[in-house]
């Protein structure tokens, strides 16, 4: 249909018109729907399409109805690229923010705001005071890094890559525990790996405490 250059449309048509070419642009593949994200970015978990847009920066995308979205495939296809080139899986990536977020938020619930004036919920005997304990020794630093090394040696003899994975410069671990594949583990092997994973980061934090400590110069003495 043609219309004449001074031919004025109204908002509704307009807006018809816009949803019709979505709708073409879904038919021929060009966007891809929420639940259909991991096939596109094979590491991706089902229905990614929040967290690409919350934590990735995703813009390219558009709400169809009430609820569905619907991501653009070239986009997805250069940020699956993206990822592979450095690495990324994408699942296990979104696991660790969504971890650090709940960690953050029960902190900050056990924090009061800065100012907030509050009834003490613990009384100090009067007159108690100068009272000591060495919050850092080089023993301690010691020990710490005896065990890290100990537990890093266990990491490469027993090849504990296949089940754990290490980041943030090799001083935290992520145990690779899938519940889909939770029967084909065995027990001894789960539990080996968590405990180890726990010591692990309890020592590459205790250290990294320490060493805080021990360039902190306003260090109470």
């Amino acid at each position: 249909m043609l219309f004449r250059s001074n031919e004025k449309f109204s908002k509704e048509a307009v807006s018809k018109a816009a949803k019709e070419f979505q709708k073409l642009s879904i038919e021929r593949g060009e966007w891809i729907p929420d639940n259909e994200i991991d096939k596109i970015i094979r590491t991706a978990h089902y229905c990614p399409g929040k967290f690409l847009i919350e934590k990735m920066g995703f813009t390219n995308y558009f709400k169809w109805g009430r609820r569905e979205l619907y991501f653009n495939k070239k986009d997805l296809q250069a940020l699956n690229k993206e990822l592979k080139e450095r690495k990324i899986h994408l699942d296990k990536y979104s696991t660790l923010v969504y971890e650090k977020e709940k960690f953050d938020n029960l902190v900050k619930g056990i924090n009061l705001p800065k100012g907030t004036k509050t009834k003490k919920h613990y009384k100090i005997p009067e007159g108690l005071q100068d009272i000591h304990d060495k919050p850092y020794s080089p023993e301690t630093e010691e020990l710490a890094r005896k065990e890290i090394k100990e537990l890093m040696e266990e990491y490469e003899k027993f090849d504990l890559s296949e089940y754990i994975e290490l980041y943030h410069g090799k001083t935290q671990g992520y145990f690779r525990y899938t519940y889909s594949f939770d029967r084909y583990i065995k027990p001894e092997l789960k539990k080996y790996c968590k405990d180890w994973t726990f010591k692990f980061n309890y020592a590459n934090t205790a250290l990294k405490t320490m060493l805080e400590i021990k360039n902190n110069e306003k260090l109470v003495t």
